[in-house]
């Protein structure tokens, strides 16, 4: 099993260690990206990846180590601390680049095979809203199952977290991997995904977006054929 850890921030703190600790009980290959430091370009609203090709982004090049290893990966780890109720702004500068893969433009087929786990820590409140930010863009990836992992710590330090909240942790990660490992290799979209591809198959037979219209047509999803 492949996993890639996308941390939404540089520092190792309460998220950075849990979404660590379910990737080790996972048991399998890890791959650690950490924002901004190894991406934090912002969007620039060019528009080239929706109407032309994502190759021609101007952070294209630098954004592609981390596009290779969400693309390997079996599991995706999206982890961010809460900030203002919400992810944190690298976090959100990252998703920002991959909106042409979006179901409604040229989703990558590998997506409707994996799962996802998005994981926010806070001292306080507003996991909920800061998880939604991510799994919005894992749903609309496609990928076939999405987890969702939100803990008040009640503290801005890792190490001062204490020990009733950090044992809950540890029993909530280890059924969590469980569950992930279960389901490795044998799942399939929702229904919920399969029905809006549906809908984006009979935009895309005459589709007003070139590009994307192309794409479908030579993935042959316009037909029988399915990504999944």
């Amino acid at each position: 099993m492949k996993i890639t850890i996308i941390h939404g921030q540089s520092h190792r703190g309460s998220t950075y260690h849990i979404a660590k600790m379910l990737a080790e009980k996972l048991q399998g290959e890890i791959t650690e990206f950490f924002l901004p430091r190894d991406f934090g370009s912002l969007c620039t609203g060019c528009t080239n990846c929706f109407a032309k090709s994502e190759t021609l982004c101007p952070h294209y090049e630098k954004l592609k180590p981390i596009t290779e290893a969400i693309d390997n990966a079996d599991v995706i780890i999206l982890a961010s601390p809460v900030y203002v109720y919400h992810v944190t702004g690298a976090m959100k500068v990252f998703l920002d680049h991959y909106g042409y893969r979006w179901l409604v433009h040229r989703p990558e087929a590998s997506m409707f095979r994996k799962q996802a786990v998005c994981i926010s820590t806070a001292a306080g409140g507003g996991m909920k809203s800061t998880n939604k930010d991510m799994a919005d863009s894992t749903f609309y990836w496609g990928v076939a199952k999405t987890y969702k992992y939100g803990v008040g710590v009640r503290e801005v330090s890792w190490n001062r977290v204490n020990d009733k909240i950090k044992n809950s942790i540890e029993k909530k990660t280890t059924s969590l991997a469980r569950r992930i490992r279960k389901n490795y290799g044998s799942l399939k979209p929702s229904i919920k995904t399969k029905a809006f591809f549906s809908v984006m198959r009979l935009v895309q037979k005459n589709g007003w977006n070139e590009t994307d219209s192309r794409y479908w047509h030579e993935k042959g999803w316009i037909g029988k054929k399915r990504p999944w």
